[in-house]
């Protein structure tokens, strides 16, 4: 065990990762709403988080491997930032952390409707949302419909219902 962690703990390895304010909303961002620039995960997250703090949880995040980054060969001062295979397998956590957030906490019905799908899918919408997510993120092949694109349906779907313009 490294002097650097405060325990060998699991859990507490992990919230060493991903316990801080923004970490998980970022990689939400890119797993939920394909946001895969900089300027996207500034501009287009309900949290509106500060342009120095996304800057450093994208750096935290690459430096712990759940991110990496490219240049876009779009346009040279861009870059992509992608999941990992680590990232991809946060799926059932952010599930769960979505249905406990449904069942406990004040949620509004457009930004609740994707975890209520995930978790009414069980585990096999689960596994075909990260076998997509590796097929966006690390060029794996395509496998059966777009879960991401029925997810952002969906939200669009309600949203609408509610009035409230999409992101």
């Amino acid at each position: 065990m490294e002097d650097r962690h405060r325990s060998g703990c699991p859990i507490n390895l992990t919230l060493e990762v991903l316990g801080d304010r923004w970490s998980l909303i970022v990689i939400r961002d890119i797993m939920f709403g394909d946001r895969r620039h900089f300027r996207e995960l500034l501009s287009r997250s309900h949290e509106r988080i500060a342009s120095n703090i996304l800057s450093d949880r994208l750096k935290r995040l690459m430096d712990a491997g759940l991110l990496t980054k490219r240049d876009d060969p779009s346009h040279r001062q861009k870059a992509i930032y992608s999941l990992t295979e680590a990232a991809i397998q946060l799926v059932p956590l952010l599930v769960h952390m979505g249905a406990w957030g449904r069942r406990h906490r004040p949620v509004t019905p457009e930004l609740a409707i994707r975890a209520k799908l995930l978790e009414e899918g069980g585990s096999p919408l689960w596994e075909a949302f990260m076998e997509e997510l590796r097929s966006l993120h690390l060029g794996a092949p395509v496998k059966g419909p777009s879960v991401l694109a029925g997810l952002q349906d969906a939200y669009e779907k309600v949203a609408a219902e509610q009035g409230i313009p999409t992101l």
